[in-house]
């Protein structure tokens, strides 16, 4: 009695699933270290403006309850602290740029052109990263002065300022993570702690100096 002989043929899995072959979404292949410039520059300004600025009115509010007085001394902290953050941004990536120059220079003989061009691309521009963090810190520091702006009361000035500074820490902090692609909630939980905590202290320090008399 003849057998039926029918041939089976099994596909076996493409030699192509070697996970290193693997091709990555646009998303995951993108290098966030590109913005690691101005992202640095842009994130530590607005920082800086939202926590200096609202811990100095606090401290403010803490010995007195006048809210010109608060207002201006949030003024001149947004002004002098702005023109703070671009001239130390500027001497300290302009420095940075110094080096990096000198050392492409001394490797000169050892670069081909396409090499020396793309890391010419990528050296660090002071005057952009200057222009990031004054801007970033008086958009940081106009947060505390308006919502101190149009309150009379004091003791609800010091709290609505409590609220949008924590609001705004927690937004600063979540556009940040996104932007350098970092955990969101740790990003922002981590900016919000050290807000509050620095004007925790400011404004128990001055408030101890002030009723102490010294």
């Amino acid at each position: 009695m003849a057998t039926n002989q029918n041939d089976f043929s099994v596909q076996m899995p493409d030699a192509q699933s070697d996970p290193k072959q693997c091709h990555l979404s646009p998303e995951e292949d993108f290098d966030y270290s590109q913005r690691g410039q101005w992202l640095r520059a842009a994130v530590l300004g607005a920082n800086d403006g939202l926590v200096s600025v609202a811990s100095l009115m606090m401290g403010v509010g803490a010995v007195k309850q006048d809210a010109k007085a608060m207002i201006l001394s949030g003024f001149a902290g947004l002004v002098a602290g702005a023109c703070s953050m671009a001239i130390g941004e500027f001497v300290s990536v302009y420095s940075q740029l110094d080096i990096e120059i000198a050392q492409m220079k001394r490797e000169m003989s050892r670069m081909v052109e396409n090499q020396e061009e793309k890391e010419r691309e990528q050296l660090p521009n002071p005057m952009q990263a200057a222009l990031a963090s004054a801007l970033a810190f008086s958009l940081g520091a106009i947060v505390p002065l308006l919502a101190a702006s149009f309150i009379g009361d004091h003791k609800v000035r010091m709290g609505v300022v409590v609220a949008a500074v924590s609001l705004a820490l927690v937004i600063f902090g979540w556009v940040g993570s996104v932007l350098g692609g970092t955990p969101v909630v740790k990003s922002s939980v981590r900016v919000l702690f050290g807000g509050l905590m620095a004007m925790a202290i400011t404004f128990g320090l001055t408030k101890l100096i002030g009723t102490s008399g010294l």
